[in-house]
């Protein structure tokens, strides 16, 4: 009789029941299985458009360059960090949240880090390793509360919303709809392929998404991609995208990863190329970004599957932000950027995922999407920029909460949301609104409203935009 009891409980179901306990969350392996796919498709395109941001694949000149960590090998960290992380939610969290390369985050290595302040690739993936080590930290000993009540709920709204806004200009700069002109940013030539090209899959991605089609992303890039190559080869005068190659079916479907970038994100160089100071701002903004936009959608998702108790917490939140902490410095470590939790995870709830099974299943069919970067390859990016768009209009929805008529709150938010996409930086973006919304509650006899961790990060914003100005007068001690 025990060895047969025994013998059952080492059944797959068994195991599967012991593990993720399906039965108290009243689900089934099967419907755990289709949650875990529809994530999956849901929030695939993150392999795409992964590796052309931080390689500048839609801009000739840069891409030439090397600036970024190569394409293959981007995309084979990208679907590794994936599947790992997201496989170890499902496992150590029990919970159906997925992990990928954080968007917004990852522009922010390209063109903050890379571009802006001229790092190397390696440093500027050191950096985001800095920051997951920060956040675990936060994690681990309980000050995510104290960094949760210094920063006013209207600049942590603002900061998403400016994010969105960034994302969104890196679409229609990715598709040359919007093009740097006489010192300005202004509008292309609309008469061209890659504009076309463009064109068709916003058209594409947007009926999707407004038909409610859950993989409307995904199906939006793969969609544009086979379009514009079925033109190409009716008109071949047609010119789909400012790069030349793509939407070209590929000599071989599948190729082996390319793990060359692997654990190249231990690097520390930021501090001698660019300064303590800055270091430590990029971290604390990129840290800031990363911490509450995970709480927001796990909370958030928490309350769509019913999760949360009376005074809106959700139960195991430290496991789940553990996870994400961790996945932020994994994703700098192996050259892919800061891994978060992705707020298409609430494809796989509504389609009926309670447990951490269908993070593995979305888990592992990332880890076997490491063997097609030659058919990622082919995809141009005005197919994927499309994609930024919706996702920068998602993220600046939560504008709506903001009171931009109130002169404490509003100011300081509109700064923080316009800076930062208008000077293709999300530091500076924060760093304004943090500063004037110090000042304002000076001048009005406010400060002590002002929390006092928000004094030293608005001294150290103050550093860092006189450092600029002043470099010459401090004796070198800043670098550029």
């Amino acid at each position: 009789m025990a060895a047969r009891t025994t013998a059952r409980r080492m059944e797959p179901a068994g195991i599967l029941e012991s593990q993720f306990k399906l039965r108290e969350n009243a689900t089934t392996v099967g419907t755990e299985v289709i949650g875990g796919l529809t994530t999956f498709f849901v929030m695939a395109y993150i392999i795409f458009l992964n590796p052309q941001i931080l390689n500048f694949d839609s801009i000739p000149d840069l891409k030439k360059a090397n600036l970024g960590p190569g394409f293959e090998a981007t995309v084979a960290m990208t679907a590794l960090t994936a599947g790992l992380l997201t496989i170890a939610m499902g496992l150590w969290a029990n919970r159906p949240f997925a992990l990928a390369a954080g968007l917004g985050l990852n522009a922010v290595v390209a063109f903050q880090l890379i571009l802006g302040s001229k790092l190397p690739w390696q440093a500027a993936m050191g950096i985001i390793f800095m920051e997951g080590v920060v956040i675990t930290i936060l994690v681990l000993t309980g000050l995510r509360e104290m960094v949760l009540n210094a920063i006013p709920l209207t600049l942590k709204r603002a900061i998403g919303v400016g994010i969105g806004l960034f994302i969104l200009l890196i679409g229609l700069v990715n598709a040359g709809v919007v093009i740097k002109g006489g010192g300005f940013i202004t509008l292309s030539q609309l008469n061209t392929g890659p504009i076309l090209t463009f064109v068709i899959g916003l058209v594409i991605t947007l009926w999707l998404f407004a038909r409610g089609v859950k993989a409307a992303l995904l199906l939006g890039i793969l969609g544009t991609t086979i379009i514009a190559g079925v033109l190409h080869a009716i008109v071949p005068g047609y010119t789909v995208s400012a790069i030349e190659g793509k939407a070209v079916w590929p000599g071989a479907l599948f190729a082996a990863p390319n793990f060359s970038t692997a654990f190249q994100g231990l690097n520390f160089d930021a501090f001698a190329k660019i300064g303590v100071v800055a270091t430590v701002l990029a971290v604390f903004t990129i840290m800031l970004s990363d911490f509450f936009d995970t709480m927001g959608t796990v909370v958030g998702i928490g309350g769509q599957a019913g999760w949360l108790d009376a005074k809106g917490r959700l139960p195991g939140i430290n496991r789940v932000l553990l996870v994400d902490s961790v996945g932020a410095a994994f994703g700098g470590l192996m050259s892919a950027s800061s891994n978060t939790t992705y707020i298409e995870s609430a494809a796989g709830v509504s389609s009926g995922a309670r447990t951490g099974l269908a993070s593995v299943v979305t888990g592992v069919l990332f880890l076997l999407a490491m063997f097609i970067s030659p058919i990622v390859g082919v995809v141009p990016s005005e197919a994927t920029a499309p994609a930024l768009v919706l996702v920068g209009f998602l993220m600046a929805g939560i504008a709506s909460r903001i009171d931009f008529g109130e002169l404490e709150e509003g100011l300081p938010a509109l700064l923080t949301v316009v800076v930062m996409p208008f000077t293709y930086s999300i530091t500076n973006g924060v760093g304004a609104g943090f500063v004037t919304y110090a000042f304002l509650k000076l001048v009005r006899g406010k400060a002590r409203e002002v929390h006092w961790l928000m004094w030293v990060v608005v001294a150290a914003f103050i550093l860092y935009f006189a450092q600029s100005v002043y470099a010459p007068l401090l004796g070198g001690y800043f670098r550029e």
